[in-house]
Order: C-alpha cells, then sequence, then structure tokens
C-alpha cells in the first residue's frame, strides 16, 4: 500500500474475533504491516466504536479493550471536529451512505489517506480522492 492507509473499526474488531479465524489472521497481518510502515491512521471515532464492539458484541474484557486500545496510539489518531462532522453530513447526502461511515470518510481525507481499509463500503469506490478497499476479498 502506497501513503497513508486510514483503518476502519471492523479491522480492529476482526483482529480479535475468535470466530472467524481467517479474517482475524489477515487483520492481524494488515495491521502489523500498518504499524510496522508507519502508515496506519485511525480516528477518535474508530477508538469509541472498537470499545463498544469489543465488549458488546464479542463480549471482551473491558480491561483488556483498554489495554488493546492504549497500544492503538501507535497510529497517527485524527481528532473529529465540528468541521468534519459537517463535511460527513454533505458526504452522507451526495453519496447515499451512512453518516458514519462517512465520518470515516471525511477523518481519512482530513489526514490525507490515500485508501480506507473497510468491508463496510465497496471496494475500489473513490470518495473524496479516498479509495476504499476490502482487505478480506
Amino acid at each position: 500500500m502506497k501513503g497513508k492507509v486510514f483503518i476502519d473499526t471492523n479491522i480492529f474488531v476482526y483482529s480479535i474475533d475468535k470466530h472467524d479465524k481467517v479474517k482475524q489472521k489477515k487483520a492481524r497481518a494488515v495491521l502489523t504491516e500498518l504499524a510496522a510502515k508507519g502508515i496506519g491512521v485511525i480516528s477518535t471515532q474508530v477508538l469509541q466504536e472498537f470499545y463498544v464492539a469489543a465488549t458488546k458484541k464479542l463480549n471482551a474484557n473491558p480491561l483488556v479493550v483498554k489495554e488493546i486500545l492504549h497500544s492503538l496510539e501507535k497510529f497517527e489518531v485524527v481528532q473529529i471536529s465540528p468541521e468534519m462532522i459537517n463535511d460527513a453530513i454533505e458526504v452522507t447526502l451526495l453519496n447515499k451512505i451512512s453518516f458514519w461511515d462517512s465520518l470515516i470518510i471525511v477523518s481519512a481525507e482530513s489526514s490525507k489517506c490515500t485508501s480506507l481499509l473497510t468491508e463496510d463500503l465497496n471496494s475500489g469506490q473513490v470518495i473524496k480522492g479516498v479509495t476504499v478497499v476490502n482487505p478480506f476479498v
């Protein structure tokens, strides 16, 4: 991958999901590569969503998830601003995608990422100059 890469919440969730070993292995490999290259980017939204998904959907121990969140500080972290929220509303209206996915796109664009790793959008789709990549296909 060239340039900075924004990592959506689902990649982190799969990295600890014991129910899908194939996706878990792929997610861990991708995260390791991005961390080693220093090109991974996340947002405060991703941190929040990961905590909720890990503890509610996967029933992970909240203290373990808190430690994982601490380890994610090695990635560049985008702080969500009111301006970004307004931009996300525009992306939602123009592209007919959810507000939360739009906020991820805006966060990726604001941090000058060339791609977004997610399975929530169409792989190959380009929104605001950010190319969506599904690492599981």
